[in-house]
């Protein structure tokens, strides 16, 4: 499928000269926070355009992790097959502070892997999605300044040139233009300790190396080689000290740390890429400010460790999506797009927290490693390991819709139904009633929530209302309530 033409609207904003709405919404940015979002707004008839100031993909090839929620929501867009071709599956286990534990038995979902996948494909992945489904997507186009105003947003590109849009979408980045110009606090705290990592060949063989990487991380966890690929490897290793990470490190820093650390350097050679990390932490004040929103590692920055900050993002554009159309649709009820900042501002500052707490497990130093070896027998009890692992996966989350049973805020899981499997169901993301009594309705709210009647759902209640993104939005029976719900939600019903 090609991408949409939008054509601008006939008229100006009421009461200005300001150029024509070309737009509904721009988002800067196209990682995977910027495509996944362009494609659930594209899900609702959206105009969408989305601005990435690179003009060529990243030409390193690093792997990222899709955690058990990041892959439920591929599943609910029906991209799940697409991208297990690309991945590898891993057990879910031994992500907090590489705490090397099993995953729990019978974790809470169909999907209960880890799948590796590097990220240049799936960053490509998600932008054909949402070209498939209309929108348009520019290369080479960092946005410079925006402007906004009752009516929408004027957003300037780095050559000069003026787009207009209803709504502006900051996915650009830990060094977010659109959050520094809309100058929302960015508090937290700098980079304390930072980390290399590249991929390049070694000359030692792979035993060797195994058998050394393993003796040192009895007590160092941040050191690390792997295979990656046919020749190459994967190597992680501390740095001296922090430096200015617009600078890339050389191969030489890689050889000198490796020396300090393991004693030797293993011979590392030809490398493909070379990156650094820091354990900066920072958490964007507020997602909104008037018609521009932020997402993604715009809003938020974190350490890698657990592999959160992907999943974060995606799922942050989940959660905005059918909000955000919705608005613009004119259907959101008054507070539906400030519930994007109430639900998932908390969720990063969990994972903030999570992450700082990890961070201080993987130093070498005598207290950390004693709380370490103590975090290490309590994740032997059950309850604590599943808390931490579904913590690290996002599928414990629980937002706050008021009182009432556990279900009630949560997401839920790919059950089975006569049709099939749940998620199968979500692939418009719409909402949908799942009523095992058959006696409900969904009546006016047709056009944007769908009914399943099923009594052999494998439900322990007899309906639940789910959103577009699967969480939990109302359980019950009585259709009164139902009704009041689908307002809350979904607005006013239809004439």
């Amino acid at each position: 499928m090609h991408p949409v033409q939008f054509t601008a609207d006939p008229s100006p904003a009421s009461g200005t000269d300001r150029a024509p709405l070309m737009f509904d919404v721009i988002i800067a940015g196209c990682g995977p926070t910027g495509a996944m979002l362009a494609a659930e707004l594209r899900l609702h008839d959206v105009r969408v355009l989305v601005l990435e100031k690179e003009t060529e993909p990243v030409s390193f090839v690093r792997i990222v992790g899709l955690h058990i929620r990041s892959i439920e929501l591929m599943a609910m867009r029906g991209l799940l097959e697409r991208i297990l071709e690309h991945g590898r599956q891993r057990p879910a286990g031994g992500f907090f502070a590489a705490i090397d534990k099993p995953a729990p038995a019978n974790l809470d979902s169909a999907h209960a892997y880890l799948l590796g996948i590097p990220q240049p494909v799936i960053v490509h992945l998600l932008e054909e999605h949402a070209i498939e489904l209309g929108a348009q997507v520019r290369h080479g186009c960092p946005v410079a300044n925006f402007e906004q105003d009752d009516d929408g947003v004027t957003v300037e590109l780095a050559d000069g040139e003026q787009l207009r849009s209803r709504y502006l979408v900051g996915c650009d980045g830990g060094r977010s233009t659109v959050r520094k110009l809309l100058g929302v606090g960015f508090p937290g705290e700098p980079s304390r300790t930072e980390t290399l990592m590249g991929g390049m060949e070694v000359d030692v063989p792979q035993e060797e190396i195994a058998a050394k990487v393993t003796r040192i991380r009895q007590t160092d966890k941040r050191l690390s080689l792997g295979p990656f690929g046919e020749r190459l490897y994967r190597v992680v290793v501390p740095a001296a000290g922090v430096s200015d990470r617009a600078e890339p490190p050389t191969l030489e820093d890689f050889k000198q740390q490796l020396r300090t650390i393991a004693g030797t350097d293993f011979g590392v050679h030809s490398p493909r890429w070379l990156s650094r990390f820091g354990d900066a932490t920072r958490l964007a004040e507020s997602y909104r400010v008037g018609r521009v929103l932020l997402a993604g590692d715009a809003a938020h920055i974190h350490p890698p460790i657990g592999g959160q900050g992907l999943n974060l993002g995606i799922q942050d554009a989940v959660n905005l999506g059918w909000k955000l159309a919705a608005q613009i649709r004119g259907r959101a009820p008054e507070t539906l797009l400030d519930t994007y900042h109430a639900e998932r501002h908390p969720v990063a500052e969990d994972v903030l927290d999570n992450t700082r707490a990890q961070i201080e497990l993987l130093s070498t130093e005598p207290g950390p490693q004693a709380v370490r070896r103590l975090l290490s027998e309590l994740m032997d009890f059950e309850t604590v390991n599943r808390h931490l692992i579904e913590k690290i996966t996002a599928i414990g989350i629980r937002y706050d819709f008021g009182a009432g049973p556990d279900l009630l805020g949560r997401r839920l899981r790919d059950i089975d139904v006569a049709q099939g499997h749940l998620y199968g169901l979500l692939h418009r993301g719409r909402g949908l009633l799942l009523d095992r009594t058959e006696r409900l309705t969904v009546g006016g709210w047709s056009d944007r929530v769908d009914y399943l009647g099923d009594p052999t759902a494998a439900l322990d209640v007899p309906c639940v209302l789910l959103r577009p993104d699967g969480h939990v939005a109302w359980i019950g029976d009585d259709q009164q309530d139902l009704d009041d719900h689908l307002c809350r939600w979904f607005g006013k019903p239809a004439n």
